[in-house]
Formats: C-alpha cells, sequence, structure tokens
C-alpha cells in the first residue's frame, strides 16, 4: 500500500502534506495529554510493530505493494491518536532509510494507513465491543472485524488516489504524466489483494494478540 514516489502529482501529494500536518500536531497534543507514563513504552513497541509487520511487503501490479500495517491494534491499546503516532513514525523511517514509500507521498500513505485506517477501525472496534467485558470474546470478534475494515478503507483510499492520476494530470494528448492506471483498474488492484489476502492477515493478527492479552494482561485492554 505503500505510494513511490512518482505516482502522485505534486499538487495531491503536497495536499496530503497540508492535510496530515494538523492531524500531527493535534495528535501530539492529545496523546501528551492523554498518554500515562507507563504506556508510553506501549507507544515505542507500537510504532515498531507497525513497521516490522509493514516490512512484509508483497508487490501488487500496477507499482504498489500489499501487507498488513498493525494500526487497529495499535489503536485498541493505546487509542486512535497515539496510533496515528506510532504509524507515522514507521512510515517516516521506512521511507527516509529504506525507500518503502516515497518521500514525496509521505502524507499520502499517512493519511491512508496512519488515519483513515487507524480511526476507521477504532471506530468499528468500539462499535462492536460496546459495553463488553474486557474478557469478552466479542472484544475479538470486533477486533479482527475492524481490524478487516480498516486495512481495506486505507486501499480503498490508495486505489482511489492512484486512479485519479490520469484524470488530475496528463498532457494535452491524454497521456498521463504520473500514474498511468484509471480508477477501473487501480481501485479492483488495490482492493482485490487486501479483501482476500492483507485484510485476512491483518484481522486474524489483531485478533488473536487481543486474546492473548485478555488471558494475560488484562488490563491492557482496559477503556
Amino acid at each position: 500500500m505503500h505510494i513511490p514516489d512518482g505516482y502522485l502529482g505534486p499538487g495531491m501529494s503536497g495536499f496530503f502534506y497540508a492535510v496530515m500536518v494538523p492531524v500531527w500536531m493535534l495528535a501530539s497534543r492529545i496523546v501528551k495529554k492523554t498518554l500515562k507514563t507507563k504506556q508510553v513504552p506501549l507507544l515505542a513497541i507500537g510504532a515498531a510493530f507497525s513497521f516490522v509487520i509493514m516490512m512484509f511487503n508483497v508487490p501488487i501490479p500496477f507499482g504498489t505493494t500489499g501487507h498488513a500495517v498493525g494500526g487497529v491494534l495499535v489503536a485498541i491499546l493505546l487509542g486512535p491518536w497515539a496510533a496515528c503516532i506510532a504509524v507515522t513514525v514507521a512510515l517516516v523511517i521506512q521511507a527516509l532509510l529504506f525507500g518503502d514509500g516515497g518521500i514525496t507521498a509521505i502524507g499520502a500513505n499517512c493519511f491512508n494507513m496512519a488515519f483513515v485506517l487507524v480511526f476507521t477501525g477504532y471506530c468499528i472496534f468500539r462499535l462492536i465491543s460496546y459495553k463488553s467485558a474486557v474478557t469478552s470474546y466479542r472484544r475479538v470478534v470486533a477486533a479482527g472485524i475492524a481490524a478487516y475494515i480498516g486495512i481495506n478503507a486505507a486501499a480503498l483510499f490508495a486505489g482511489i488516489e492512484f486512479g485519479l492520476q490520469p484524470l488530475l494530470y496528463h498532457t494535452a494528448s491524454g497521456q498521463a504524466l504520473y500514474c498511468p492506471y484509471g480508477l477501473k483498474v487501480a481501485v479492483p488492484a488495490m482492493l482485490g489483494e487486501h479483501l482476500i489476502i492483507f485484510g485476512w492477515v491483518e484481522a486474524i493478527v489483531t485478533a488473536l494478540v487481543i486474546k492473548y492479552l485478555q488471558k494475560q494482561s488484562p488490563e491492557l485492554l482496559e477503556d
């Protein structure tokens, strides 16, 4: 799902940076006020977990990759704003040090995976697990469903971003300047792999970790 350099036009790349800067600022303020001292190591672990799980990239046709993210799991444990920061840190390190995702596309990648994925999944989890006990099996199911929907929401947005490029940036003759694939190609390519493969990986990993924590450290799951 990492968008590389050269696939988004400068206007769209700048737009997503403009969107994410206030999100990052707000997230920093909220986390400073709400994150407990004992949770700080968990934030670092969450960023490391997201970094590692995203490194298992599988190429998808038309220029990008598919993978799990781990953002919803971090959101369940620490809240969506902390998860936004954790996933952002992982994405920035991958882009700057490993070339995984473009530097010009950091804003777009963070919007998709640190914002859309995290907040969509967290809201779904809260909705399904509403008023359930910490050790309730409903929370395990809710975590899996939330993770599956969250990552596919991010994949959908990435597909739309790719697919809009030929419409927004092209020569007078109609030749695409950046990503050459329209919505009819880009959206199915992004969604298909995540609906069939990576969404299930995300769901299973998230549900199993929540199930494990229910037995070993239920205090981490308390609201």
